[in-house]
């Protein structure tokens, strides 16, 4: 099932004194988000990101296009109903308390008062600030504010969660602890749509990503499927192999080096991988392990940005 279905969505505004120069935010992007998935959206400041999340929940209306989420348009009060949303960069009256933010946003949200406090204790328990119930915001770190956004983006239990740099401020331990609660709600059955600039962290818990650049989709995939970006492998040989088997085997393959019993190799097709395993074989060489090699996200986003920004400049 597709929660999120964005059908060419553009956004564009007016800009300069008397607003004659058009600024184009979106450019007819579509994706989709399924159910029970979490969604990285990635990009540069100014890509689009917090734009396109904020047409998602109304805040912000589209120039063209269309979306839908749970299969209803995104204009209906009923989405917004089932959604969660912790902005970027978001401040809550200084005065209050942790625990009395919650139980202002619960009544914002509808909530019964015969389940408020309940579930705003337990909401506060489970992003590590039950001891900081009671403390007024002022004295909160940027960290436990973000711990909090993310309390109060769960507390009308959203079949959606849009979540824009949710661990933005954070330290390790406590990104490392928000990631397993991300994980947690997955698991639950939530589906989480991400927008971060810590790629690292997209690596490791989303499912999928887009990667969002001047208001355009530059790619789309799995989290390997962006990574892997040529046929590279580590293979793993018994016995050890010699200089002159490197150099016969140079014919077989784009590119071989190795040592010892590491080889790496790369091949122009998959059809040449299966060629070579044939030859290490035919040479009675073992092949005890193979693993594909592939580039960190963050490796891959500066060069899909980069080359974007070169043919740009060729155009």
């Amino acid at each position: 099932m597709q929660v999120v279905q964005i059908n060419s969505i553009s956004k564009t505004y007016k800009s300069g004194v008397f607003r004659k120069r058009t600024v184009a935010a979106l450019k007819e992007v579509s994706l989709t988000v399924s159910a029970g998935e979490i969604f990285g959206l990635l990009g540069p400041n100014g890509a689009g990101k917090t734009t396109l999340v904020k047409i998602l929940l109304s805040i912000v209306h589209p120039t063209s296009g269309d979306a839908t989420i749970l299969d209803m348009p995104i204009t209906d009060k009923a989405v917004r109903e089932r959604c969660g949303y912790l902005p970027e960069n978001h401040r809550y009256p200084i005065f209050l308390t942790g625990l009395d933010t919650l139980l202002f946003f619960g009544r914002l949200n509808g909530l019964k008062e015969s389940i408020l406090k309940e579930k705003a204790e337990s909401l506060l328990q489970r992003v590590g600030l039950s001891e900081w119930r009671k403390v007024k915001i002022r004295k909160y770190s940027k960290g436990m504010l973000q711990r909090l956004g993310l309390a109060q983006a769960l507390l009308n239990d959203p079949q959606v969660l849009f979540l824009d740099e949710p661990t933005d401020g954070v330290d390790p331990l406590g990104r490392k602890e928000i990631r397993d609660m991300l994980i947690e709600l997955k698991n639950e059955g939530k589906t989480i749509f991400l927008n971060s600039h810590l790629l690292s962290e997209v690596e490791m818990i989303c499912d999928r990503a887009a990667v969002l650049n001047k208001g355009g989709v530059l790619k789309m995939g799995t989290i390997p499927e962006l990574t892997t970006t040529q046929l590279k492998y580590e293979i793993q040989v018994a016995p050890p192999i010699t200089d002159e088997f490197l150099v016969r085997m140079r014919g077989v393959s784009s590119s071989i080096e190795g040592k010892g019993n590491i080889l790496v190799l790369t091949v122009r097709h998959k059809s040449d991988l299966n060629s070579f395993i044939d030859v290490l074989r035919t040479e009675g060489i073992t092949i005890e392990g193979m693993t594909p090699q592939k580039a960190t996200l963050e490796d891959s986003f500066i060069k899909l940005i980069q080359s974007e920004a070169d043919a740009e400049v060729h155009r």
